[in-house]
């Protein structure tokens, strides 16, 4: 099966470089002309995941007709800016992988709905988890989820794309998959926040616990089942993406602890960090359902410049207390 790949950016060109592997021909969509330039006479994406060698078999175009040949799509867009390109690719009937992270913040909607309005032929899985792309190009061990409706073509795509230090994981639970993506990005900004305004490793470990807390609230109102969010795509994503300046959303948090303002350090990224347009589709949707998610509305007003990090520590050290649950 060849396998195409939509986005050029480091988790794009990671993913290639799995897909890639024992020299399978794997074709990489990329927005950047130098991106495109850097990965076929270089074999190295010097824009956005330098120093790392590429494999052969990877090719990449700025010509989304050229995916036509390819027999499914990993598609690995900023999630505000998927249905557009999808929207725009001629032959949109191949299974569709998604490995973006987010809720499409014009409509609310989870990315695999969106995929589904864009190519409503097409077949739809999604593939989340804990990972960095610098490692997965690597060859690092890593552990992923693929959700898929459909058994069959979750098994097809896991062994295309499995290797053994690319583990995947089989589920049904399409949802659960992305809640635990997109929710965890949000809950990154504010661990990041912590550790910029060095509050200290106890508060950061309770962040990530009322957080997951949080997590599932949202996932289970919202159709995920429990063991999908205490799964590699829930739990075990929240834990990496909140312990590493790795993490874009982690950096953007640790920013705005130390004083600056989200807008700023947003104008000066070459790269997304999602949980900030996330943050106030999570905060619209959990208030539409009356989920409580206070750490989620706080990330959401520091992002909007509503409050600043003083006000918004003060409210959530004054809530009533309660008793620990979900």
């Amino acid at each position: 099966m060849k396998l195409g790949v939509i986005g050029g950016g480091a988790w794009g060109t990671a993913l290639a470089q799995v897909a890639s592997a024992g020299g399978e021909e794997t074709l990489l969509w990329a927005l950047e002309r130098e991106v495109v330039e850097a990965v076929n006479a270089k074999r190295e994406n010097s824009v956005f995941l330098a120093g790392i060698p590429l494999n052969s078999g990877i090719r990449a175009t700025a010509d989304l007709g050229e995916l036509d040949a390819c027999e499914a799509w990993l598609v690995v867009t900023p999630a505000q800016h998927m249905r557009t390109v999808l929207e725009k690719a001629p032959d949109c009937r191949k299974p569709l992988i998604l490995c973006s992270k987010g809720i499409e913040e014009k409509s609310g909607q989870l990315l695999h709905r969106v995929a589904r309005e864009a190519c409503p032929a097409a077949l739809v899985a999604v593939l989340s988890g804990p990972t960095f792309a610098h490692e997965v190009a690597r060859g690092l061990p890593t552990a992923v989820t693929l959700a898929a409706q459909d058994e069959g073509l979750a098994k097809q795509l896991r062994d295309r794309i499995a290797q053994p230090t690319f583990r995947i994981y089989v589920s049904n639970d399409v949802a659960g998959a992305e809640i635990g993506g997109a929710v965890k990005n949000v809950l990154a900004i504010a661990c990041g926040v912590v550790e910029g305004k060095g509050l200290g490793q106890n508060a950061r470990a309770a962040l990530i616990g009322r957080g997951f807390a949080e997590m599932t609230r949202f996932g289970l109102a919202f159709g995920a089942r429990r063991e999908t969010l205490t799964g590699l795509s829930g739990l075990g994503d929240l834990v990496l993406t909140c312990s590493s300046t790795s993490s874009r959303n982690y950096s953007l948090g640790l920013g705005i602890g130390e004083g600056r303002s989200a807008a700023e350090l947003m104008a000066n990224r070459k790269t997304v960090a999602e949980g900030a347009f996330t943050a106030p589709v999570l905060a619209r949707l959990a208030r539409e359902k009356n989920i409580d998610m206070p750490i989620v509305d706080a990330v959401d007003a520091l992002i909007a410049g509503r409050a600043n990090v003083d006000e918004i520590l003060g409210a959530l050290l004054t809530r009533p207390p309660r008793a620990e649950g979900v």
